[in-house]
C-alpha cells in the first residue's frame, strides 16, 4: 500500500478530538487530520467501517516500559520506599541492553494492541527503548533516567547526563521518538544533579520528565531537609522549563499548582499506581483544572500500577477515583476523561463496535465514548503517519508471539535466584 496515501473506512463513526461525531464515509489522511469522502478519491485501502468506530489514539504520560519484565504482582503488597529499596533497585541492578529491548518490545505491544501510540517513558537505556518504538512505528518521549543512586545503566548522574546530552543533540524535530532527561525525584537527585539537569534542558531545548510529590513521606522529607515542599522547592531552583512532565504531582498545594501552572507543566495523573502503592492522595483535578494546568494520565510501569498499559483502563479509573475523592459524581465524564486520555494524538485508532461491552449503543447512538472508557473494546486498527501499525485485529509491526515468547524466556533468567 501507498503509504502516502489517504484510507477510506465507509459508514464509520468517527469522534474526532473535539468530540464531535460523524456518520459515513471518512478519509485518514498521512498528516493526521480526516475529511468527508466523495468515494471517488485515489486511497491506500478502502475499507469497510460499518460497526467500526474510529477515535483519537490514546496517548500515556508516565511509563517505565521495560518493567513488563516485573511481573505484574511483583512485590504486591510493598509500600512505596521500600517496594524501590527492597524489590527494584536491587532487581534492577541486574538490567543490561538486551533485557530492557525484550521488556520494552513486549510493553509496545501491548501499547499497540490496547490502542496506544505514544508513551512519555522514563527508563534506563533509552535509546534502546526509542529504538524499539521508533520500530514499531509509534511515537515517544524518551526519558533518560538521572539520578544519584541507583543507576544500572551510569556509574553517577553526571555520566548519565553526559549521555542525554549526547543523544539530544542530535535529534531532529520532526522525529516520532523524542528525548527528554528524566530526573527521577527530589529524594533521589541532589540539588547539584536537579540544577545541571534543567540548564541540560534549557541549552538543548529538551523536556524534563520527574516524580513529583507522589507519596506523604516524600513530602515531609523535603520539607525537613529544606523547608520547601518539592514542588517549591524544584522552583527555587529554576528547575521548571514549558513542557516539564511531572508524574503524579498528588500531594501539593494550591500555591505549587500555581506554580505549576505558570511554568506550563505537563502534570500526569496516574490512578492505579497510586492506589497500588497507597500513596493516601491522588492528584485533586479540578484544583488543577481552576489553575489551567495541562492534565494527562499515565499508567506508570506494569511493576508499580499493576494494571499493564491499557489506557482506557486507566482512564476509567481515573474518572472513577476524581468522583470518589471528591464526592462529586458529575467529574470527568466519559467526553472529557477520554480527551484527556487522547489529547495531542495526530493518529487514529478503530475500535470494534461488534464488540459485547460496546453495547447498547443507547437510543440516540450516544454511548460510544461512553462505553468506551468505562467498557473498554478490543482495537481494531491503528493508523500512525498513514500506516497501519495495526490491521483487522493483527499487528502489523512487531511480532506479538515473539516479544511474549522473549519475555518469558527473559524473566525465567532475570530472576533467577531473586528471591
Amino acid at each position: 500500500m501507498a503509504e502516502d496515501m489517504s484510507v477510506r473506512y465507509r459508514n464509520a463513526i468517527l469522534y474526532d478530538e473535539s468530540g464531535r461525531k460523524y456518520v459515513g464515509d471518512v478519509l485518514l489522511n498521512k498528516d493526521g487530520s480526516y475529511s468527508l469522502s466523495k468515494g471517488d478519491e485515489d486511497v491506500q485501502a478502502d475499507l469497510d467501517g460499518s460497526n467500526r468506530l474510529i477515535t483519537r489514539s490514546l496517548q500515556n504520560w508516565h511509563t517505565h516500559l521495560a518493567m513488563q519484565l516485573n511481573a505484574r504482582d511483583f512485590s504486591d503488597g510493598f509500600p512505596l520506599h521500600r517496594w524501590l529499596n527492597e524489590a527494584i533497585f536491587p532487581t534492577e541492578a541486574k538490567l543490561n541492553p538486551e533485557y530492557v529491548r525484550i521488556g520494552a518490545q513486549a510493553a509496545t505491544a501491548e501499547m499497540i494492541r490496547t490502542g496506544s501510540t505514544f508513551a512519555a517513558d522514563m527508563y534506563f537505556y533509552p535509546a534502546v527503548t526509542g529504538k524499539v518504538l521508533g520500530d514499531a512505528g509509534l511515537r515517544g518521549l524518551i526519558g533518560g533516567p538521572v539520578s544519584d543512586a541507583a543507576l544500572p545503566s551510569h556509574p553517577d548522574a553526571a555520566s548519565a547526563l553526559d549521555e542525554m546530552d549526547s543523544i539530544l543533540k542530535t535529534q531532529k524535530r520532526e522525529d516520532k521518538i523524542q528525548y527528554a532527561i528524566a530526573t527521577h525525584s527530589v529524594y533521589l537527585c541532589s540539588e547539584e544533579t536537579l540544577r545541571r539537569a534543567s540548564e541540560l534542558a534549557e541549552k538543548r531545548n529538551a523536556r524534563l520528565h520527574i516524580h513529583v510529590s507522589e507519596t506523604r513521606k516524600e513530602i515531609a522529607d523535603c520539607h525537613e531537609k529544606t523547608g520547601f515542599y518539592p514542588v517549591e522547592y524544584l522552583n527555587s531552583l529554576d528547575f521548571f522549563k514549558p513542557g516539564t512532565v511531572c508524574a503524579h504531582a498528588s500531594w501539593v498545594k494550591k500555591n505549587e499548582i500555581r506554580m505549576l501552572a505558570e511554568h506550563e507543566v505537563t502534570a500526569v495523573h496516574c490512578p492505579s499506581s497510586n492506589m497500588k502503592i497507597a500513596c493516601g492522595g491522588t492528584m485533586s483535578y479540578p484544583a488543577y483544572k481552576e489553575a489551567g494546568v495541562d492534565v494527562r494520565i499515565g499508567t506508570d510501569g506494569a511493576a508499580s500500577s499493576g494494571s499493564g498499559l491499557d489506557m482506557l483502563a486507566e482512564a476509567r479509573l481515573a474518572s472513577l477515583v476524581q468522583r470518589h475523592d471528591h464526592w462529586d459524581a458529575t467529574l470527568l465524564p466519559a467526553n472529557e476523561v477520554f480527551s484527556m486520555a487522547t489529547k495531542g494524538s495526530s493518529d487514529w485508532a478503530v475500535w470494534n463496535l461488534d464488540d459485547i461491552r460496546m453495547r447498547p449503543a443507547g437510543r440516540s447512538g450516544n454511548r460510544h465514548l461512553a462505553n468506551l472508557v468505562f467498557n473498554g473494546a478490543e482495537c481494531l486498527d491503528l493508523w500512525v503517519d498513514g500506516k497501519g501499525v495495526r490491521l483487522d485485529g493483527k499487528t502489523q509491526t512487531l511480532d506479538e508471539h515473539l516479544a511474549w515468547n522473549e519475555l518469558d524466556q527473559a524473566v525465567q533468567s532475570y530472576y533467577e535466584g531473586v528471591e
